[in-house]
């Protein structure tokens, strides 16, 4: 049996030890000539699959560690009888941390979320659903919309007009081209200028999603929204003006937690001793040691909020290090400047599930153990 993989996948070597030959590259750098012998293929979202690089090879099974598809021909690869699976819900809690850690980080959005303002949801698969759950479980009241589901299965049902008209707009659709809803695209100029000047919006799905142009323009307006980008639509050739109007700007981090990259590749290759039949056992992968997290006794919660997210992820610091990284660059090498940020990119561990350390009794430790199904650890 022989693999090709990613270099960049988080614990695969385990994984995949004993199941066959394994060939590493850059996931830019697998193309059709890597693929002359291989049996299956492991990427993750930078690596388009499609009939130019898979046909003629003998590959047959495919698998992204990613939650998104929208980089694999997936009709192709049906009609071509090419097993294929991405890893949904993988970096659903990473995104949404990265999302709140947003929300805390611009300007008293918080604050107004928790006076009783109201959260936008657009798009209510595995990042939409675990957004509300924890907005919720912090005391936030949301809208969500998602046209493809019925009424029945959405929280607070909600219309487009109305989820965009909301104190902090978050954006988590999947891409898609197809009618009669498709998300391609989805903030154009006419979406764009229905949200408030006084709101924030954040863009933390898939690039296209949103039209550069018009997002260009409206931030550029004197009555721009707020906006934190961590998706681009021409990237990883990103527009250094839409950059310079962001309040905040990741290059396509928020779902990579270290986690998140472990979650996802578990998934795909679960999935390809399934689908190949493999009964080599797969050596065990897991987690590094749980983060444990303290809490200062007697903040308010919305202190205590701020502390134990800082304490994981610094939202602020991947921005610097996005602007910092295309100021000292030419253009036509920004590609290989938001590539590298990606691939470089530091270990970041979740506030979910991790211990939280805090006085016996304090309220503010409780609450955020609960809205983050932490364990609990008092200290005197």
């Amino acid at each position: 049996m022989n693999i090709v993989c990613d270099q960049n996948l988080v614990g695969i070597d385990p994984m995949l030890m004993g199941l066959g030959r394994v060939t590493k590259y850059g996931g830019r750098d697998i193309s059709r000539a890597v693929l002359a012998d291989a049996d299956a293929l492991l990427v993750r979202s930078i690596t388009p699959v499609n009939e130019a690089l898979l046909a003629g090879t003998p590959v047959k099974f495919v698998g992204t560690a990613t939650a998104g598809f929208d980089h694999f021909d997936h009709s192709w690869l049906d009609e071509a009888g090419i097993h294929w699976a991405s890893a949904p819900g993988c970096n659903a809690n990473s995104v949404v941390e990265y999302v709140l850690s947003a929300i805390l980080a611009v300007d008293d959005f918080w604050e107004r979320l928790a006076a009783g303002g109201q959260l936008g949801i657009i798009g209510f698969g595995h990042v939409g659903r675990l957004l509300l759950t924890r907005a919720r479980a912090l005391g936030v009241s949301c809208r969500v919309y998602d046209p493809w589901l019925p009424d029945s299965a959405l929280v607070n049902a909600s219309s487009f007009e109305q989820v965009l008209a909301s104190d902090v707009v978050c954006v988590h659709a999947s891409l898609t081209r197809e009618a009669p809803w498709p998300s391609f695209h989805l903030l154009d100029e006419a979406s764009l200028e229905a949200v408030p000047s006084d709101s924030l919006l954040i863009n933390a799905s898939r690039g296209p999603v949103a039209k550069d142009v018009a997002m260009l323009a409206r931030l550029s307006g004197a009555d721009a929204p707020a906006a934190v980008l961590d998706v681009w639509e021409s990237e990883p050739l990103i527009n250094p003006e839409l950059l310079a109007v962001a309040r905040i700007g990741t290059p396509h981090i928020a779902g990579h937690s270290y986690d998140a990259k472990l979650n996802g590749a578990r998934q795909i290759v679960t999935a390809m001793r399934n689908v190949l039949k493999m009964t080599m056992p797969t050596q065990s992968v897991g987690a590094e040691a749980q983060p444990r997290v303290e809490v200062p006794p007697g903040l308010e919660k919305i202190d205590a909020l701020r502390h134990v997210l800082g304490q994981t992820y610094r939202i602020e610091v991947d921005d610097l290090a996005l602007r910092d990284a295309l100021g000292a660059a030419s253009r036509e090498h920004y590609p290989a400047v938001f590539d590298r940020l990606r691939t470089d990119y530091p270990v970041r561990r979740e506030l979910a599930g991790s211990r939280l350390a805090g006085a016996a009794g304090d309220a503010a430790t409780s609450w955020l153990a609960s809205a983050f199904d932490c364990d609990l650890e008092f200290i005197e």
